[in-house]
């Protein structure tokens, strides 16, 4: 009886025994494979390269791009350290300097969005004025500067956006370079009051542009263009003159009031000093165009691309219009709005109103130590 007891027992530990070590083995080959795995999922997560989906969202789709870019660069360099682990065994100082190197090797072939394509900046110069003075033609001239970049619209954000902040007026830039001028013009800027303040918040060293005009001219021009689009306003002299027997002109009607620009430059100077300003004469923009943009150029800092290769005197609109160098191609123009048919004035009208600017002229000459001969 005990003799059956023992053999019975013996036969229930080596199977327990048999059990427990088929269970053991298992188990280790189990996490062997997982392992295994591990390793292999993440050597492919850091040598492939991730595809975002079409309808990634903008912030969704840089996030990705981003961490990308990052388990890139780490697997460059964890290939490399592991490549170069033997033979730099025997040089610790090299070896040491290797994976630094290799990291920024890395990072350069993996330059982001902003590096190769630029960013947005805040402009560094500006047109701020004035308007009907020529600022469309000096835009159009100066992009095409290699080293120029600039916003074709007016932005308004320094007298009519201004609470919407300058992310908001960030955002409206073109991409640029850095060794890129970012520009914009807003003609009004220029009789704005708050303009040159708050430009200055914003930098210090922006660089201002402004395109003046014989003060006459310009006012009639600037009622030419209200007058197309409002055929049913009052005549010229009518708005221009308080009393026009006694020659009492109207400063307080913008057309007029825009002309008297030593006033508003002397709000500008609070802020700005002179060297900052550039003053186009848009008469000679029209006369002599490279010459007046080479000055531009100069001022921005820039080399003196554009010059009287780029320019075509078209003789029906009365104005320099654009073309390609070498190219047959037909130059470029400006709008159908620039260089119209002013409204006639009558000479005695003409003549009152050079009386009535000539002080404000001599005023601005002397300030700006120009003379752009109006009289």
């Amino acid at each position: 009886m005990a003799h059956r007891f023992l053999s019975s027992t013996s036969r229930s530990s080596t199977r327990f025994a048999f059990i427990f070590t088929v269970s053991l083995s298992c188990t280790y080959l189990c996490y062997t494979m997982l392992f295994c795995r591990g390793t292999i999922m993440t050597r492919q997560a850091y040598g492939k390269r991730c595809s975002p989906g079409k309808n990634a969202g903008g912030k969704k789709l840089l996030g990705k791009l981003e961490n990308c870019a990052s388990l890139e660069v780490r697997s460059v360099v964890e290939e490399s350290a592991a490549r170069r682990g033997a033979s730099d065994a025997g040089e610790p100082s090299r070896a040491a300097s290797a994976p630094g190197e290799q990291w920024a090797d890395a990072k350069f072939r993996n330059t982001s969005v902003a590096q190769r394509y630029g960013e947005k900046k805040l402009p560094n110069a500006l047109i701020v004025g004035v308007k009907k003075g020529g600022t469309r033609a000096v835009l159009e001239f100066i992009r095409i500067h290699p080293d120029v970049r600039a916003l074709g619209t007016e932005p308004h954000f320094f007298d009519r956006n201004y609470d919407r902040g300058l992310d908001w007026y960030r955002g409206l830039m073109p991409r640029t370079l850095d060794s890129q001028i970012t520009l914009e013009k807003t003609p009004s800027y220029f009789v704005t009051r708050e303009a040159p303040r708050r430009i200055s918040s914003m930098s210090h060293q922006t660089k201002l542009i402004v395109v003046v005009r014989n003060p006459v001219t310009r006012a009639i021009s600037d009622y030419t263009q209200t007058l197309s689009k409002k055929p049913d306003i009052p005549a010229f002299d009518q708005l221009a003159f308080k009393n026009r027997s006694l020659g009492l002109v109207d400063s307080s009607w913008n057309a007029i009031r825009i002309g008297m620009y030593t006033l508003h430059l002397d709000n500008w100077l609070q802020y700005f000093r002179l060297s900052q300003m550039h003053f186009v004469s848009g008469e000679r923009l029209i006369t002599d165009p490279a010459g007046e943009m080479g000055r531009v150029q100069d001022f921005l800092g820039l080399k003196r691309i554009i010059t009287d290769k780029h320019f075509y005197f078209n003789r029906t609109k009365g104005f320099p219009c654009l073309k390609k160098p070498g190219s047959g191609g037909l130059p470029r123009c400006l709008g159908k709005s620039k260089g119209r048919t002013h409204v006639q004035i009558e000479r005695e009208v003409i003549e009152q109103l050079r009386e009535f600017y000539r002080p404000f002229n001599i005023k601005f000459f002397e300030t700006v130590g120009q003379d752009f001969k109006w009289d």
